[in-house]
């Protein structure tokens, strides 16, 4: 007799909704450590209020809005995500088994609707557009996602910008914002907040593999295999590296995980590094 079915896989490990500063660094730091991105971009971001960005980084005569834009997709692309140039009505869970019976494996928590194209499944949700949260209606259980505020006389309720904390993290698991904040407001502001829920969602992503929270953590670079030096150059140092640091930690060292995530990690650091041809190849691409 069979055992009960495999639940089916999400189609994508995150969406983020939004193309903005903020949606674009999320994606880019989740889809660099591999996991498979969408992002659903309506074209309208707040960004485009701007007429000129001058207080950009990189553009030392400022940027027009548009290109600014373009290179963002362009980044995104690249980095593996793919971008739907569609509107997101709604956001609501896979199951129907709340917040107290989350999926197991790779099931999905979420269905994303779009406005016009077919709905997907995700793992993770990045919410990234700063005007309008009514889109997760359908994830607010217990009615903490928006607050109501007095507007022009009238009262009308908002997505409440502190729902989430410092990392994007909210109360729904696997439901991040990084949608920018009051504090947020310039796109440099917004582009650094995007990056660190990207961060915590990638951190978020291999702790559900099995890696604990410090081991979790982990640097997007990439470094000049000249600067590895001496016995650094040998992997075995960097397998003794690892062993140094977390043999104290909740994981026995013994334990076929350890070894798997160690295994992880260290191919992870070392292919931060490249030769000076390959870097020479970036830097010309970029």
């Amino acid at each position: 007799m069979s055992g009960p079915a495999e639940p089916e896989a999400a189609d994508r490990d995150v969406v983020v909704v939004g193309c903005g500063p903020a949606g674009c660094a999320a994606a880019v730091f989740a889809a660099r450590d591999g996991l498979d991105v969408t992002v659903f971009d309506r074209g309208r971001s707040s960004l485009a209020r701007c007429a000129h960005l001058e207080n950009y980084p990189g553009f030392p005569a400022g940027v027009d809005v548009g290109t600014l834009s373009d290179l963002m997709r362009e980044q995104a692309e690249r980095a593996g995500c793919a971008v739907v140039d569609d509107l997101v009505e709604t956001v609501e869970r896979a199951t129907d088994g709340g917040p107290g019976e989350p999926p197991e494996g790779d099931a999905p928590r979420f269905v994303v609707t779009p406005q016009e194209g077919d709905p997907v499944t995700a793992r993770r949700v990045v919410a990234a557009t700063r005007y309008d949260g009514e889109y997760l209606r359908g994830l607010d259980e217990d009615g903490a996602m928006f607050e109501a505020r007095d507007r022009d006389g009238e009262t009308r309720e908002d997505f409440d910008r502190e729902y989430a904390d410092r990392d994007g993290k909210t109360p729904v698991e696997g439901l991040y914002v990084a949608s920018p904040s009051d504090a947020d407001r310039q796109a440099v502001t917004a582009a650094g907040r995007g990056a660190r829920v990207g961060k915590r969602v990638v951190a978020d992503a291999r702790i559900d593999d099995g890696w604990w929270p410090a081991a979790a953590e982990g640097v997007d670079w990439v470094r000049r295999e000249a600067e590895r030096e001496g016995e650094w150059t040998d992997r075995e140092r960097w397998v003794e590296w690892f062993d140094e640091t977390h043999a104290d930690g909740p994981v026995d060292p013994d334990s076929e995980r350890f070894a798997r995530v160690r295994e992880a990690a260290v191919d992870d650091a070392l292919s931060a590094y490249v030769d000076a041809d390959e870097a020479a190849a970036r830097a010309a691409a970029g």
